[in-house]
C-alpha cells in the first residue's frame, strides 16, 4: 500500500483526505491518505520519519510551508515563492519540494475560460496564498498589481514578482486598480465564514474574472457582488481542487480523476 498524507498543525479541518481517497478509489489504487500533526519543533523529524517509513508524498500546510524548505530540495518555482506545499519522496536522495498552489490557481482560472496572457490582474493580499498566486499570474503572462493592508509587504512581494507593482488598500486604490483590470483574486481570509469582503462592490465590473481563495462559504460576499455585475466568478474550491490534482499527478504519474476528486471535495462543503 502506498501512503500519502498531509503535514500541518492543525489538520483536523482539512478537505484533502476525502479528495485524494476518491481518486484512489476511482483508479483502484492501493493507497491511503492520512494526516500528521507534529509540533513545530518536530518538523525535521517528521520529514525524516516520513522518508524513512516509505511515505510516498506529503502535502504541507500551515504553519510548515516556509520552514519545510530547509529539509527538501525545492524546485525553482517553490524557491521563488518561498513556500512548499507538496513534498515528493519517490525519487532518490533528498525529498523534493514543490508549490502546486500557484499552478492550481492558474488551472482554476483557465478552467473558467479566463485568459491570463497579457491580462491585467489585481491580487488582494500578500501572504502565502497571495505570493503563490502573484507568481503564477506573472509566469502566465499577466501584469500583476498587488494590494495589501500593510503596503510595505505588498512592495516587498512586488519586488520579487516580475513586472509587479505593490499598493496599499487606502481609499480609492482598488477602484483605480480595478477600473481597467481583467482579473481580480482575493488571497486574504476576509469572507471566511463571515459575510465580509475586502473589495467594495462598487469597484467591480462585468469585464472582470473574480476568484476568491476562500472556500468556506463557497459563495462569498465578494463572489455574490461580482455575479451581480455580470463578472465571471471562480470559487475557492477550484483552487483547492487543482492544487490537489497537481500533487496527485506528481506523486503517482497517473491521470488524475478530476471529476471524482471535485465531487468528493464539494460533498464536504
Amino acid at each position: 500500500m502506498d501512503v500519502f498524507g498531509l503535514l500541518g498543525n492543525p489538520v483536523g479541518h482539512s478537505l484533502s483526505p476525502p479528495m485524494h481517497e476518491a481518486a484512489y478509489d476511482q483508479l483502484e489504487l492501493d493507497a491511503r491518505y492520512v494526516t500528521f500533526e507534529p509540533e513545530p519543533a518536530a518538523l525535521e523529524a517528521a520529514v525524516d520519519g516520513a522518508d524513512a517509513l516509505g511515505i510516498r508524498g506529503l502535502n504541507v500546510t500551515i504553519p510548515f510551508k516556509q520552514d519545510v524548505l530547509e529539509y527538501v530540495d525545492a524546485d525553482e518555482l517553490a524557491t521563488r515563492i518561498g513556500a512548499v506545499n507538496t513534498v515528493d519522496f519517490t525519487g532518490d536522495g533528498t525529498p523534493t519540494g514543490h508549490n502546486t498552489d500557484a499552478v492550481g490557481a492558474m488551472r482554476a482560472l483557465r478552467d473558467h475560460d479566463v485568459t491570463l496572457e497579457d491580462a491585467r490582474a489585481v491580487v488582494v493580499g500578500a501572504g502565502g496564498a497571495g505570493r503563490a498566486i502573484a507568481f503564477g499570474l506573472a509566469d502566465s503572462g499577466a501584469t500583476v498589481e498587488i494590494a495589501n493592508r500593510t503596503e510595505s509587504t505588498a512592495h516587498e512581494l512586488a519586488e520579487a514578482v516580475p513586472g509587479a507593482t505593490g499598493h496599499g488598500l487606502e481609499s480609492g486604490t482598488l477602484a483605480n486598480l480595478l477600473e481597467d483590470a481583467d482579473v481580480l483574486v482575493n488571497a486574504t481570509s476576509v469572507g471566511m465564514e463571515s459575510d465580509e469582503t475586502p473589495v467594495p462592490a462598487d469597484t467591480l465590473h462585468g469585464e472582470l474574472a473574480v476568484m476568491d481563495a476562500v472556500y468556506q462559504p463557497l459563495e462569498t460576499r465578494l463572489l455574490r457582488d461580482a455575479a451581480d455585475v455580470g463578472a465571471t466568478t471562480v470559487d475557492g474550491a477550484w483552487m483547492l481542487l487543482y492544487q490537489g490534482v497537481e500533487a496527485f499527478e506528481l506523486w503517482t504519474g497517473e491521470e488524475p480523476p478530476v471529476e471524482a476528486m471535485n465531487e468528493a471535495l464539494r460533498s464536504q462543503l
